[in-house]
């Protein structure tokens, strides 16, 4: 048993250096889509994600955020994604994936509080105010600071389509440290990101200098899966990512947030025209696959390189966060061909991740800095003194 074990150590070693050798160093980019008020797809797989890069790196305390060089999500996509880069102070993440999904489970029914409206209150509604106080909770640290995009770990995409405009709306952290003027308080894009307008008001914010202003609705229908934005962000972003040319330097982890096979979302009404709400879910789910079938095309040349968890079929309706990650992480992995057509992977979702995982550790840490904002600027109280 134990030369079994030496032997399997032996031949772990060899592997890694003859991936780090084959492959060098990649960007990593890790995408969660919105969709769903539950998050459990995407909250499952990251616990798998972490849980397996402590393993492999033999550090408990390491996060996601340290092997990552970007992080970007929708809706409550967004939301796990702040909390996995949310700067505690001292440069680490707020949340481990775990304490993130746990949080998530505790105040699901907060964050998303249904109140009746209309006249005769026949319509259902999300409340904006329950959802803003389990924010502002969730993005404070405990020296009374409210996170705004530049204090994060790691670069964060998080995108909503802004009514005044009537054009998509991007929030990064790469332009709130280029301009007061879009920075913005994280828990506000998070509310920006998820105003599903069937169910949230359009919601309105202002950068920290009041500067720029935004009437935010769901970024889900215009980037359900932020996926392609992050490519093209990390492309053409040269002070952040120098030495990325193209895909080919790009390691990338799309988590979706909902299953395959869930039943249709197309339902008419009785006079046959379609609900709005029907038409919110066909542009999630048209826009998630559309883009996981673009990335699957420019990556066709090294399709390792681009990871896609999306499930076959899962009980959404199960209690918890944690209790499900078996059977998020047994459902087998599902790759997306030309014409919408489908393919069912031998792999597991969980193995897939694992191989993943595999190839981060190889490439080590990553060597961005926490934030460039804490190396540029000098804090106002400090230079005040």
């Amino acid at each position: 048993m134990e030369l079994s074990k030496v032997t399997s150590e032996i031949f772990s070693k060899l592997e890694q250096k003859w991936l780090y050798h084959w492959e060098g160093k990649k960007t990593r980019v890790l995408s969660i889509d919105g969709g769903g008020t539950t998050g459990i797809v995407a909250a499952s797989a990251l616990i798998h994600l972490e849980d397996q890069i402590r393993s492999k790196t033999g550090d408990s305390d390491a996060r996601i955020a340290d092997f990552f060089d970007i992080v970007v999500g929708t809706g409550i996509g967004a939301l796990l994604a702040a909390m996995l880069v949310g700067d505690d102070g001292s440069g680490r993440p707020l949340y481990s994936a775990r304490s993130a999904a746990k949080f998530l489970a505790q105040n699901q029914t907060k964050l998303f509080k249904s109140r009746n409206v209309g006249v005769f209150r026949r319509r259902t509604r999300f409340s904006g105010k329950s959802m803003d106080a389990v924010l502002k909770e969730a993005f404070r640290r405990d020296d009374g600071k409210v996170l705004t995009l530049r204090d994060t770990c790691k670069p964060i995409l998080v995108p909503c389509f802004d009514l005044n405009s009537s054009a998509p709306f991007v929030f990064s952290r790469a332009d709130a440290t280029e301009s007061p003027s879009y920075d913005f308080e994280i828990r506000k894009v998070i509310r920006a990101t998820s105003a599903t307008p069937s169910m949230f008001k359009p919601f309105k914010l202002s950068s920290t200098d009041g500067k720029t202003s935004c009437l935010a609705v769901d970024g889900g229908l215009v980037m359900n899966n932020p996926t392609a934005a992050a490519v093209t962000h990390v492309l053409h972003n040269k002070r952040d990512f120098p030495s990325v040319t193209g895909v080919d330097d790009l390691l990338v982890l799309s988590i979706g947030n909902e299953p395959l096979s869930s039943p249709s979302k197309m339902k008419l009404n009785r006079n046959g025209d379609c609900s709005t709400a029907s038409v919110i879910g066909i542009v999630h789910d048209g826009v998630s696959e559309t883009i996981d079938q673009m990335l699957g095309h420019a990556f066709c040349w090294n399709p390792n390189d681009y990871v896609r968890i999306q499930l076959d079929g899962i009980d959404l309706q199960a209690n918890g966060v944690v209790e499900n990650a078996e059977e998020v992480l047994a459902g087998r992995g599902v790759e997306s061909l030309p014409f919408g057509v489908k393919r069912f992977l031998t792999e597991t979702n969980g193995q897939r991740i694992g191989g993943f995982v595999q190839r981060l550790v190889v490439s080590g840490r990553s060597s961005l800095p926490p934030s460039p904002w804490k190396d540029t600027a000098v804090s106002p109280l400090v230079d005040g003194r």
